[in-house]
């Protein structure tokens, strides 16, 4: 093969490949939960359709949440205290919708935090823009008062999401394959 024919099908194939963000989220996401994000639309399929086999009420909650349009995160301020539910889809049980508890999202300069600081599971992380109407949660799980261990200390306690906003006043995480419990994780926040 000839130099030129050589350098066209390189030139093609860079065309052709898909690129990854070189941002600050690809240098700290562990290979694990790189590969739940990339399985994140089956994942989710498989969770919601074992969840439609759970209590009719629930699934109806779900399916309104569900149903709710995405708007931008670009225009709009998340930092302050939130109303947030944990709701897990497929798994151990089909469908489960917990109580509401307390939620904060803060902004330290490099972006939103969250914690969620009542109720016995808790959260704690950071979001990474992933688009205009995405975003990418890198946490960690821990509970009740138990100090929160950092991203990246092994898959009991490292969670990966994406969060989509509803409105100023609604927005939720989905986490895919979390460690325990369930296929889809939803963490749903209300003003």
């Amino acid at each position: 093969m000839t130099l030129r024919p050589l350098s066209a099908l390189v030139g093609l194939l860079c065309c052709t490949l898909p690129t990854l963000a070189d941002g600050e989220v690809q240098k700290l996401i562990t290979a694990a939960d790189k590969a739940r994000l990339d399985k994140y639309g089956e994942t989710r399929k498989a969770a919601l359709a074992e969840a439609r086999a759970g209590n009719p009420a629930e699934v109806k909650q779900l399916d309104a949440l569900l149903a709710k349009p995405l708007v931008s995160f670009s225009d709009k301020d998340l930092t302050g205290n939130w109303q947030c539910r944990t709701i897990k889809a497929g798994g151990l049980s089909p469908l489960v919708i917990y109580g509401w508890f307390k939620c904060k999202v803060t902004d330290d300069g490099s972006g939103w935090r969250l914690e969620k600081i009542s109720g016995s599971q808790r959260t704690k992380g950071r979001f990474f823009d992933d688009g205009e109407k995405r975003a990418i949660y890198l946490g960690s799980a821990y509970v009740n008062n138990d100090p929160a261990k950092p991203y990246g200390s092994g898959p009991q306690t490292d969670q990966v999401g994406y969060a989509f906003r509803n409105s100023a006043k609604e927005w939720r995480i989905e986490f895919p394959a979390p460690y325990y419990e369930s296929k889809l994780d939803i963490i749903e926040f209300k003003r």
